[in-house]
């Protein structure tokens, strides 16, 4: 949870590794901007399991009603943490070493049927884009955040409509 938020946390934004942060930070800035108190933690799928297993389990009674897990590499921590929980999982391939994202984005995207995971873009983009679902998700029942979602939403249409380009 960020220094300025005092009340228990909506959305998860965990990582396999701190390598992952300058990824899902974007994420963590996505529902700062919207005000949807959320903590960040890494919990490693293959270095800690004991400890990713019984936060995924705790995750509901805790009060949050998404998980973003970002991984790279075998990128196992979205799938790992879906197959514990029932609280919604968005999984964000985060850019490897060689790969580009690439075999993180086929290991989070490819579940079995019955353990879902809600897979986005490799990198950044995914990472807020995941952010803005969960956001989505929670203006359902939240008529203020939903007017900052469509005021958003309203805001980007405006600066793609006062795009130009140069003349050739």
């Amino acid at each position: 949870m960020s220094d300025k938020q005092a009340v228990a946390p909506r959305v998860g934004v965990v990582m396999g590794s701190n390598s992952d942060w300058e990824v899902m930070k974007n994420a963590a800035a996505v529902l700062a901007e919207f005000g949807v108190p959320y903590e960040a933690q890494v919990v490693s799928a293959h270095r800690m399991p004991d400890d990713m297993f019984r936060y995924a389990e705790a995750a509901r009674e805790r009060g949050l009603v998404a998980i973003i897990a970002g991984a790279g590499g075998a990128a196992h921590l979205p799938g790992m943490i879906a197959a514990k929980t029932s609280v919604p999982v968005l999984g964000v391939p985060v850019p490897s070493k060689y790969l580009r994202g690439e075999d993180s984005l086929l290991s989070i995207v490819q579940m079995p049927k019955g353990v879902p995971v809600a897979t986005f873009a490799i990198g950044e983009a995914g990472a807020a884009n995941a952010a803005l679902f969960a956001v989505a998700m929670l203006a359902g029942d939240d008529k203020a955040l939903a007017g900052k979602l469509d005021a958003f939403r309203a805001k980007q249409t405006e600066a793609a409509r006062g795009m130009t380009l140069p003349a050739l």
